[in-house]
């Protein structure tokens, strides 16, 4: 008997393009209108604290330290070895998130992990 491979449904993936879209483009925003707006760049390291500016440096420490790459790394490596719909999730927004916001690396590779898993079969309970 083939046990059925890990591929999200059609109202499966109703969920999931929002949540990729939304994380691509919040770091499409947060890179290009705030981290490297220099007049942005200048007000908050001037002093300036709007909420706008917390999230500059909060996205700059959490690049500075890889966390988008090793948060996408390792939930795609999760989900390699137990598909989930949620470990797909998170991997996938933390890779976009990542390959936008200057960890390339880690979330290129959990890009390909999360391809590999379409491979794997999914667990059922019994």
């Amino acid at each position: 008997m083939m046990r059925r491979l890990f591929l999200p449904t059609a109202r499966q993936l109703n969920v999931l393009i929002p949540i990729g879209l939304g994380a691509l483009g919040y770091a499409l925003y947060m890179r290009y209108l705030v981290i490297q707006q220099t007049s942005v760049g200048l007000a908050c390291e001037g002093g300036l604290g709007t909420s706008l500016c917390a999230m500059r440096r909060l996205v700059i420490v959490l690049f500075e330290h890889w966390v988008f790459g090793g948060v996408a790394i390792g939930a795609a490596l999760l989900n390699l070895v137990r598909p989930s719909l949620v470990l797909f999730a998170i991997a996938m927004a933390a890779a976009g998130l990542g390959i936008v916001l200057y960890n390339v690396g880690l979330s290129a590779l959990a890009v390909a992990l999360l391809i590999l898993s379409f491979a794997r079969p999914v667990i059922e309970a019994e």
